[in-house]
């Protein structure tokens, strides 16, 4: 990156005041959500997610934290309403704190340049204890936490060398800090299935809500992942026979169906993207740490960021996204069976939860 030009030099700060047009895709849907991963590394090795052995991108292709926070401006600047931070795991990158900071001014703000109404971060709660109090001082108000079992054994074989424990200390100080959080399990077939029911309960008594996710073909793992799919239509309908489930039309602006449990503070949230198609009115884009800017979660079609930044400044950058976004599909491309080959290479860290 040294002989890269410095990124203020490439964008001046009047340069992102610049009047931006709105960003809109082929079908009509307005992109209002940026997801980015700040690193593709992680301390976890989530069976359904990542291989055991693990090859990292080198700390020379990431973006700088300057340059995530530019092009991250300039989607707010052209309409994205909603920043969620993740990797990997977001808090494993040392400046990540600093990128919360910067843009965490843009929340509620008004002007020019438009504003967020929320800055999200997705992790694994392993180092939350240590930063759940910046995160709210940043602008945060809350978490997701991405949690598979509540029984110490289970979570340590499914993220092969977690500590359940340090995690729900992360929780803990999360929910102390003032940030309001939302529990991620994926639901996983002979793993924690059976216990689905016993994490909704848990989520109630806590105050949390529960998001339940299918598992995505993302990346070539050690493990095939049609052994593990659960369709969360059968779930549903086995936590409906137990819990008063009422649909709630609400959104947080991700691809999730919710459902609130009547006479609690808890809302059941599904994402279902092979039984349940959530592509209609998909609002999002996804930064990797490198650069790239996938239009499409399902699909390998990238516009390079970095390089537009770097080589064109505000005007190479603006083209780069109108490219993506005008070519954003209608739909994802994802397809669960035995030996099914991934829908795409990539792993989920490289892109972003």
């Amino acid at each position: 990156m040294a002989d890269a030009p410095a990124p203020r030099d490439v964008l001046p700060p009047e340069a992102l005041l610049s009047p931006p047009s709105g960003l809109v895709d082929g079908f009509g849907r307005a992109i209002r959500y940026l997801r980015i991963s700040v690193t593709d590394r992680c301390d976890l090795r989530c069976r359904y997610c990542m291989a055991k052995q693990m090859t990292f991108l080198p700390r020379a292709a990431l973006l700088s934290l300057d340059e995530l926070a530019i092009i991250t401006e300039r989607f707010i600047a052209r309409g994205v309403r909603k920043v969620r931070m993740s990797g990997g795991e977001p808090l494993v990158r040392r400046d990540v704190i600093d990128l919360a900071r910067r843009l965490g001014r843009h929340v509620g703000a008004n002007g020019p340049q438009g504003g967020l109404d929320e800055l999200t971060m997705t992790t694994n709660a392993t180092r939350l204890a240590d930063h759940a109090g910046a995160l709210f001082d940043a602008g945060m108000r809350r978490i997701n936490v991405s949690l598979d079992s509540l029984d110490a054994g289970t979570f340590r074989f499914i993220t092969r060398h977690g500590d359940l424990d340090q995690v729900l200390g992360g929780i803990a100080a999360a929910r102390d800090a003032g940030l309001a959080v939302k529990i991620n399990m994926v639901a996983l077939k002979g793993l924690n299935d059976d216990a689905i029911a016993d994490m909704l309960r848990w989520c109630i008594a806590e105050g949390h809500d529960l998001t339940l996710i299918e598992t995505m073909p993302l990346g070539a793992i050690d493990e095939d992942r049609a052994d593990r799919f659960v369709p969360l239509t059968a779930v549903f309908d086995d936590l409906s026979a137990l819990f008063p489930l009422v649909r709630d039309d609400s959104s947080t602006g991700g691809p999730a169906r919710y459902w609130r449990v009547e006479g609690t503070r808890t809302r059941l949230g599904l994402i279902s993207p092979l039984t349940n198609n959530f592509c209609d009115g998909c609002n999002r884009v996804r930064l990797t740490t490198e650069g790239k800017l996938h239009a499409c979660l399902g699909h390998e079609e990238a516009v390079d960021l970095k390089a537009a930044l770097r080589q064109g400044g505000v005007a190479g950058l603006d083209a780069a996204i109108d490219s993506a976004v005008a070519t954003k599909p209608r739909a994802h491309d994802f397809r669960i069976g035995a030996g099914e080959a991934p829908a795409v290479s990539r792993h989920m860290s490289v892109t972003g939860g």
